[in-house]
């Protein structure tokens, strides 16, 4: 077998065990300690592209403040742990389990996982706060939905998880359609997990 990628975070070393995904913002990676191996972590990369609607001054300070925002909230969320500026990384617990997409897409979604993002969806609202309801970025641990990204926006309604969030939480045709036009990869994940 060959040698594992490294990525560092403040000088401290991870090796990188695969990719979890790529979002707007940043590529994400399940990681392990080098000094800790047992310990694995997600380490996130921000990368800059050419997409207006995620056109930020800082892109590290708004995951930074937004996390804050979010945490004092209540959102379960895991922690963030380091950040490393100078090199635009993140690293964060690791929540061990499927994500709403996985679980949609091999009908193992559960009635409570959409009570728990609709209350909190409800709660977010009323303090006009918008997250990415996209299920790639909620995982199960436990029996616990948690919101593994970091990003809010002001609240529209067009965005809330009832005029969009919900159309990919279970098997719909905007569902179905992003799944035929990104198979590859989430049948990787898939077997990876197993």
């Amino acid at each position: 077998m060959g040698k594992c990628k490294t990525l560092t975070v403040n000088g401290t070393p991870y090796d990188v065990l695969r990719l979890l995904g790529r979002g707007n913002g940043g590529y994400s990676f399940l990681v392990r300690s080098q000094t800790h191996p047992p310990v694995q972590y997600v380490l996130k990369q921000i990368h800059y592209g050419p997409y207006d609607y995620y056109q930020y001054a800082d892109k590290m300070q708004a995951e930074i403040r937004d996390y804050r925002k979010l945490r004092e909230l209540g959102v379960k969320l895991p922690a963030m742990l380091d950040v490393d500026l100078d090199h635009d990384r993140i690293l964060k617990e690791y929540v061990d389990g499927p994500t709403i997409y996985e679980l949609v897409l091999t009908d193992q979604m559960q009635d409570d996982y959409l009570d728990q993002i609709r209350q909190l969806a409800k709660r977010l609202a009323a303090r006009h706060i918008n997250i990415n309801y996209f299920p790639t970025n909620f995982a199960v641990e436990d029996g616990v939905v948690h919101y593994v990204d970091f990003e809010c926006k002001p609240y529209k309604d067009t965005w809330d998880f009832e005029n969009w969030g919900v159309k990919y939480w279970s098997k719909t045709p905007e569902f179905l359609t992003y799944v035929a036009d990104h198979m590859p990869q989430v049948v990787n994940a898939a077997q990876e997990r197993q």
